[in-house]
């Protein structure tokens, strides 16, 4: 399928990503490579044989919630 050279990485290699795009559709969220696979934004992969890639976690930070503060009583209520 790939005419390219050096041949870009078979749909089967653990680098298969770095195939040239052949069709790309941002707005929908995905490209096909010129090795078959369709490559998700989420990082998730279709193979040509039908075996999909789950999306690869990410980790993130994650900040410390802020306590609450009480609600501010209204100005009518406090005058009564």
């Amino acid at each position: 399928m790939c005419q390219h050279q050096p041949p870009c990485p078979h749909a089967d290699a653990s680098d298969r990503e770095a195939a040239h795009v052949m069709a790309s559709h941002p707005e929908q969220g995905w490209s096909l490579l010129c090795n078959g696979v369709v490559v998700f934004e989420d990082t998730g992969a279709l193979l040509p044989d039908g075996r999909s890639i789950p999306p690869r976690l990410t980790v993130t930070a994650h900040l410390p919630r802020l306590p609450r503060l009480p609600r501010p009583v209204a100005a009518c209520a406090a005058a009564a």
